[in-house]
């Protein structure tokens, strides 16, 4: 196999923490033999280098798209669309419609993502889902049901919702939340503290190192995650291979990991039916029933999450670029 030369933009680095940043350090790792840099600007200093760039995000990578194919047209461009890509500024951003022209080929992060893109984009786009290792499924209290929720404060994860659910569920239910992620919109920490106020038995943990919110997710019974647009969020792969069921939004990005018949899935925007669906795991005798199904139905996906089928994925995406 030939060695090339990737360099990797990504809108976000290290201090952001975010799901650009992570699936961007991933690939880095992914892609060895190659040599991977990862920048959040293109052209730089060692620009002259690079034969094949991955762009991470089609409007805010746009700048280093529109420049690397001013020098090389569309041979070596592959751009990877996130939630926000597909369900978002596809639709009205000329600068992210301007990126999905001159990439050479397209990637989207679950089965359902191609679906959003326009008709003659589609023939050009493949899957690579992400992936994550098999940690051990940690110990889970009898006491309660502990929930966990994770992923920074802002509109497009819905947190609000979340916060209305703990709201209706009421304090004896034996349910405990806990929710991790900074509030980058900053009247939605202002409402995670004062739901917390409200209901005892909802925390805000504000944001945690990774290690730590691995731990948590371990230790819950299930991971909850309420988005109303998603590329394909990795979180939900770490709670599977951590031995964790998850409760969704019914949108494409989660449908597109989980699939259609996954029975923990509730509308997007809906906290009575998180709600329902929470206290149907709770309350018994269904709820054994329900949470080993969930167990199940999460244990058959683990596989698709392989890091393996992944870094084979990508070598093949970098291999295409660079043919001529």
């Amino acid at each position: 196999m030939q060695k090339l030369r990737v360099v990797i933009v990504s809108p976000a680095l290290a201090d952001a923490n975010n799901g650009n940043w992570q699936t961007a350090r991933r690939w880095q790792r992914l892609l060895s033999p190659h040599s991977a840099r990862i920048v959040q600007k293109w052209p730089d200093a060692q620009a002259a280098q690079d034969e094949v760039m991955l762009a991470l995000h089609a409007r805010r990578s746009a700048d280093a798209v529109q420049a690397w194919h001013a020098q090389h047209g569309p041979r070596g461009l592959g751009l990877a669309l996130t939630g926000t890509d597909l369900y978002r500024d596809i639709g009205h951003s000329l600068q992210a419609q301007q990126s999905l022209a001159h990439a050479r080929s397209l990637v989207v992060l679950q089965a359902l993502g191609a679906k959003a893109l326009p008709h003659a984009h589609q023939a050009k786009t493949r899957v690579i889902v992400q992936s994550t290792g098999t940690r051990q499924t940690l110990p889970k209290t009898p006491r309660h049901l502990r929930v966990v929720m994770v992923g920074h404060l802002r509109e497009e994860k819905d947190p609000r919702t979340l916060m209305a659910t703990a709201q209706l569920l009421p304090e004896n239910s034996g349910i405990r939340i806990d929710h991790i992620g900074a509030a980058l919109d900053p009247a939605l920490g202002l409402a995670a503290q004062a739901t917390q106020w409200q209901c005892p038995h909802y925390r805000w943990l504000g944001a945690l190192p990774h290690a730590q919110t691995l731990q948590r997710i371990q230790r819950a019974h299930l991971l909850v995650h309420t988005s109303r647009m998603e590329g394909g969020a990795h979180v939900l792969m770490e709670a599977i291979c951590s031995g964790t069921p998850v409760l969704a939004s019914r949108i494409d990005g989660n449908v597109g990991l989980l699939g259609d018949d996954y029975a923990g899935l509730f509308q997007a925007g809906d906290p009575q039916g998180l709600a329902d669906l929470l206290l149907a795991c709770r309350t018994p005798p269904h709820s054994h029933r329900l949470m080993a199904h969930l167990r199940h139905q999460c244990a058959l996906r683990a596989p698709l999450f392989e890091p393996q089928a992944e870094r084979a994925a990508l070598h093949r995406w970098v291999q295409d670029l660079w043919t001529p």
